[in-house]
C-alpha cells in the first residue's frame, strides 16, 4: 500500500513538474512576444486594423489650341455578383426579374442570365462577372434592378470602378495625343503628349489613414487627410481641330486612292513652330487606315529630291554657283564611278540653269553642281549640312524621334559615289518633321524654330508654364540666299514639277520628292516609292509650313511622283484654310471646378421619362462632366471654348436620339 502511494506521489510530482515547465515556457514566450517580438506583432495588428489608403488625384485634360477637348478622364464600371450574399427567399423572389432587367440592358436572353445567376449560387461563386465596360448611366440603372437594389450585403452586387481616358474628337491625332500605360498604379510606357507631360497631367495622389470597423468596412481615423491629393494640370496643345480635321481627311483620301501602305502630314505655324495638325495613318490587315506609328516624328529614311534644297543653299552660300549657272543634262544620264544618275524625264532637259534644274527636279543638274563644287573638299559641303542642323535631332518634347544621318568624309564607308548620291537625297536619312523644320526656316526668313506640340500648362485659369518659341538656329543662311530660295520654291509650283498644284486663288511654294526605298532589295524587301511634298503658304507671307509623305503608293496606277500623290494633300489643306476658314475662338480660361456628378445624374434620371429619355440641361456644368454624361447617353459631342457649358445646340427636354451630335459652347 505504501509502495502504491509512493508511485502516486511520483506521478503527481511528475505532472506538477510538467505543468511548471509549461508555465515557464509560457512566461518565456510571453516575455519574448512582449519585449523581443513586440514591435513586430504590434505592427502586424495595426496593419490589419489601420491602413493607409491612396486618394487618386484627378488627371488633367488635354485641350486643343481652339479649346476643344482632346483627352479627358471618365468613369468606367464593372459589375460582379456575390451569389451567397442574398438570402434564399430574396434570391428566389427576385432572380427572374433581375434576369429580365439584365437582358434588356445587355442584349442577351433572360434565360441566359437566370441560368448563370443560379449556376453562380450553386457553385458558391462570390465574384461572378456580370458585365464590364459600363458607362455611368448603365451603372446607375443596374443599381436599381431587382435584388441589386437591396445593396451589397443583401443583394450581392459588387461594383468596381476605374477611370479611363477618352478622346472626345475620336481617332484624329490619336497618336500625337498619345497614351500612358500603367501597372499597379505606376507608369511604365506611353506615347505622345500623354506620356511626355505625364508629370504635369497626373498630379500627386493623396493619402488617408483608415481604421477597420464592422463587416469589413473602413472609416477615416481623422477628419483631415494625411496628404491631400493635388489634381493634375491641364495641357494646352498647339493642335487646331479645324486644321487637323482637314489634314487627316485629305491624307486619308489620298492613301485610299493610291492604296498606299502608310503616310503622314504635318502642318506647322511658320513663326512659332506650333504644330497645328499632324496625322499618321497606316493600313491595317483589313485595308482600313488608322493611327499607328508616329511616322512624321519617328521614320528616318532617304528623302529623295526634297533634300535638294540643302544643295542649293550650300552652293549659293559658298558662291560656288548661282541660280543662273547653266548645266548640260547630258541626255538625262551622267556616270560616276560606273554608276548612273538619271533624270525622271527621258532624254533630260538639255542645257538649263541651276534654278530651272531645281524647279524640274533634275538629278543630273544638282548632282553636277554639287560634285563640281565640292569634289575636292567634300567636308565643306558636309559641314554646311551639319550647320543646317540636318545631322541631329530636333529635341522634340514627345519621345521616339528618329535619328538623322549624314555620311562624313572620315567614315570608312565614304566612297567616290557618296557625294553625288547625297546631292539627290540618297545615302542620307531624315524624318519628315526634320525636313519640315528645315523648309520652315526658309519660309521664316532663315530662323529655324523647334516644332512644338504644347503651348501652355494651366491650372484652372492660371498659367503654370508657357512654352515660348524656341530658336534652334537664329540664321540658317544669308538674306540674299533666302530670297533666291523662295523664288525657286515658288516657281516649282508655278512652272515646275508642282505646276499641277498651282492656283490663282492662293499662292504656294515647295518642293516635290520621289524616293526609291529599299532599292537594290535591301534586307530582302522589295523596292517601293515614297512620294512627298514639302513647302509653305502663302508664298509671299508664309503663315504655315506643311509636309506630306506617302509610302508605297500602288504603282499599278502608273503614277507615284510626289506632285501627284502627296501634292494634292498639301493643296487641299492650303485651299481649305484660306477659302473656308471659320472664325477662331480665343482661349480665355479653364474652369476645373468639379461638380457633384451623382446629383446631376440622379436629378436627370428622376425627371426623365422612363419610356423616352430626354436631353439633360447641361448649362453650368463643366465641359468634362458634360462630355462624360452625353457620351454615356450615346450622343456625339463637339466642344468650342473652355470651362462651363454656356449654350447647347439641342435644348434640354427634347427627346434623346442616339448618335445625334450636340455642340456645346463653353465659357
Amino acid at each position: 500500500m505504501a509502495v502504491e502511494d509512493k508511485q502516486i506521489s511520483y506521478r503527481i510530482y511528475l505532472v506538477a513538474f510538467g505543468i511548471f515547465v509549461m508555465a515557464i515556457a509560457i512566461v518565456v514566450k510571453l516575455t519574448n512576444i512582449q519585449w523581443v517580438e513586440g514591435d513586430y506583432y504590434r505592427k502586424l495588428a495595426k496593419e490589419r486594423t489601420v491602413r493607409t489608403f491612396v486618394i487618386p488625384a484627378n488627371k488633367g485634360n488635354i485641350y486643343s489650341a481652339d479649346g476643344s477637348l482632346l483627352a479627358t478622364s471618365i468613369p468606367n464600371y464593372e459589375i460582379r455578383f456575390d451569389a451567397l450574399a442574398p438570402k434564399a427567399d430574396a434570391f428566389e423572389k427576385n432572380v427572374k426579374a433581375l434576369a429580365d432587367s439584365l437582358a434588356t440592358m445587355l442584349n442577351k436572353p433572360s434565360g441566359y442570365y437566370e441560368n448563370e445567376l443560379r449556376k453562380a449560387r450553386a457553385n458558391k461563386n462570390r465574384y461572378y462577372l456580370l458585365a464590364r465596360n459600363l458607362s455611368y448611366t448603365q451603372y446607375f440603372k443596374i443599381k436599381g434592378f431587382p435584388l441589386f437594389n437591396l445593396g451589397a450585403y443583401k443583394g450581392g452586387i459588387i461594383i468596381e470602378q476605374e477611370t479611363i481616358r477618352e478622346h472626345p474628337i475620336g481617332k484624329i491625332a490619336e497618336r500625337t495625343v498619345g497614351y500612358e500605360r500603367t501597372s499597379h498604379g505606376k507608369s511604365f510606357d506611353g506615347k505622345g503628349i500623354e506620356w511626355a507631360f505625364r508629370e504635369q497631367l497626373n498630379g500627386k495622389d493623396g493619402k488617408v489613414l483608415k481604421q477597420k470597423i464592422a463587416k469589413g468596412q473602413w472609416k477615416p481615423i481623422r477628419d483631415v487627410n494625411e496628404v491631400d491629393p493635388q489634381d493634375g494640370y491641364d495641357v494646352i496643345s498647339t493642335i487646331d481641330v479645324y486644321i487637323q480635321d482637314i489634314a487627316h481627311h485629305a491624307l486619308l483620301k489620298q492613301l485610299e486612292l493610291y492604296d498606299a501602305d502608310h503616310g503622314c502630314v504635318v502642318v506647322m505655324e511658320t513663326h512659332t513652330g506650333h504644330i497645328k495638325a499632324i496625322s499618321n495613318l497606316g493600313k491595317g490587315n483589313d485595308g482600313s487606315y488608322f493611327e499607328t506609328t508616329n511616322y512624321a516624328v519617328a521614320e528616318s529614311h532617304e528623302p529623295g529630291s526634297t533634300y535638294k534644297l540643302a544643295d542649293l543653299m550650300a552652293l549659293l552660300e559658298d558662291k560656288k554657283a548661282d541660280t543662273s549657272t547653266v548645266y548640260d543634262t547630258n541626255g538625262g544620264v551622267i556616270v560616276y564611278s560606273g554608276r548612273k544618275v538619271r533624270d525622271s524625264q527621258l532624254g533630260g532637259y538639255g542645257k538649263i540653269s541651276l534654278a530651272r534644274g531645281f524647279e524640274v527636279s533634275s538629278n543630273t543638274v544638282l548632282v553636277q553642281a554639287v560634285y563640281q563644287a565640292y569634289k575636292d573638299e567634300p567636308s565643306r559641303f558636309v559641314n554646311h549640312l551639319n550647320n543646317f542642323g540636318l545631322n541631329k535631332k530636333l529635341g522634340l518634347s514627345i519621345k521616339g524621334e528618329g535619328q538623322p544621318y549624314i555620311p562624313q568624309p572620315s567614315d570608312k564607308k565614304w566612297s567616290n559615289v557618296t557625294l553625288p548620291w547625297m546631292a539627290f537625297g540618297y545615302g542620307v536619312h531624315i524624318t519628315p518633321m526634320q525636313t519640315l523644320a528645315f523648309y520652315n526656316a526658309v519660309a521664316n526668313n532663315g530662323e529655324m524654330v523647334k516644332p512644338q506640340f504644347v503651348s501652355e500648362i494651366k491650372e484652372w485659369n492660371r498659367t503654370i508654364k508657357k512654352y515660348n518659341k524656341e530658336v534652334l538656329i537664329p540664321k540658317i543662311c544669308s538674306d540674299a540666299t533666302i530670297l533666291k530660295l523662295k523664288a525657286v520654291l515658288e516657281n516649282v509650283v508655278k512652272k515646275g514639277t508642282g505646276k499641277k498644284l498651282y492656283s490663282k486663288d492662293f499662292s504656294m511654294a515647295g518642293k516635290t520628292g520621289t524616293a526609291q526605298v529599299n532599292y537594290g532589295n535591301k534586307g530582302g524587301s522589295k523596292m517601293y516609292y515614297a512620294s512627298s511634298f514639302v513647302g509653305y503658304f502663302p508664298a509671299d507671307q508664309p503663315k504655315y509650313s506643311c509636309i506630306v509623305v506617302v509610302h508605297k503608293p500602288n504603282t499599278r496606277l502608273n503614277n507615284f511622283y510626289g506632285a501627284d500623290v502627296a501634292g494634292p494633300v498639301f493643296k487641299r489643306i492650303a485651299q481649305k484654310i484660306f477659302t473656308d476658314a471659320p472664325s477662331t475662338n480665343e482661349i480665355k480660361n479653364i474652369d476645373k471646378k468639379n461638380l457633384k456628378q451623382d446629383k446631376d445624374y440622379n436629378s436627370y434620371f428622376t425627371k426623365s421619362n422612363k419610356k423616352q429619355q430626354i436631353v439633360p440641361n447641361l448649362k453650368g456644368m463643366s465641359g468634362m462632366d458634360a462630355v462624360a454624361l452625353l457620351g454615356n447617353l450615346g450622343l456625339k459631342v463637339k466642344i468650342t471654348g473652355m470651362g462651363k457649358v454656356r449654350k447647347q445646340s439641342v435644348e434640354a427636354g427634347e427627346n434623346l436620339v442616339k448618335n445625334t451630335t450636340i455642340v456645346l459652347e463653353l465659357s
